[in-house]
């Protein structure tokens, strides 16, 4: 009895290993046919398909009960109709909007686009996080930034920023006063942040009042920058 089971197990383990051999095989051969783009270009449409294709894969190599001949022809299948799909937005802007959407404006000519970021449903903590990510710390420096089809964010910042450092034109660097951060955020004061700078509210009405703001209601985004100013974008569309 216990030869038999052991026998049984041999031949599953070998089909199994066969199989995924197999899938393995067709996997690296499909990746191929699909390109470049499906990595170096991951929209969510490439996202979406990567994810499927892998899960068939996955499923022809592990069940037993799933039909490997059924398995491949719909691993095949879906490649075969994402070259088309690619081929089809080469040829077709309106096919290449439709599967890979198009750049959102979230920044322009230095301030932030509400309708921009309502497009992308992006918050204003992923916009400073992305732009950390390229070493913008503040929303002021930025001139235009686009969130690409990709999810990832161009900036083109402004030419003050993109001119000769302190270095190249020996001038003195005095350490910033500030982190550029975040103080109000959709019209909400981020106390948390206040404490952190050790700053006041009653510091930061005085400044709205100062820049002709009566509420901090007014107010879409505001950040503190290294020199204690305020970088203030006002909110153009009512709540």
């Amino acid at each position: 009895m216990n030869s038999l089971f052991e026998a049984i197990s041999k031949i599953a383990l070998g089909e199994m290993m066969l199989r995924t051999t197999f899938a393995f095989i067709i996997l690296m051969i499909l990746a191929r046919l699909m390109g470049k783009k499906q990595i170096s270009q991951l929209t969510f449409f490439h996202y979406v398909t990567g994810i499927t294709i892998g899960s068939i894969a996955a499923e022809i190599s592990a069940q037993t009960e799933t039909p490997f001949f059924d398995g491949a022809v719909a691993m095949i299948w879906w490649a075969v109709l994402t070259v088309f799909v690619n081929l089809l937005t080469i040829k077709s802007k309106k096919a290449r909007i439709l599967f890979d959407d198009q750049p959102t404006i979230v920044i322009h000519r230095g301030k932030i686009s509400e309708q921009g970021m309502k497009k992308a449903r992006l918050t204003l903590n992923d916009l400073n996080m992305m732009l950390r990510e390229q070493s913008i710390f503040a929303v002021a420096d930025v001139n235009y930034a686009i969130l690409e089809t990709n999810g990832q964010l161009s900036v083109m910042k402004k030419a003050a920023q993109e001119t000769a450092t302190r270095k190249d034109v020996k001038a003195p660097g005095n350490e910033p006063k500030y982190i550029p951060t975040e103080i109000i955020s959709d019209g909400k004061l981020i106390k948390e942040n206040l404490t952190e700078l050790k700053l006041t509210e009653e510091w930061v009405y005085e400044q709205l009042k100062k820049n002709g703001f009566s509420k901090v209601e007014q107010v879409y985004y505001a950040e503190i920058l290294t020199d204690g100013t305020l970088h203030i974008d006002q909110r153009t569309e009512k709540k």
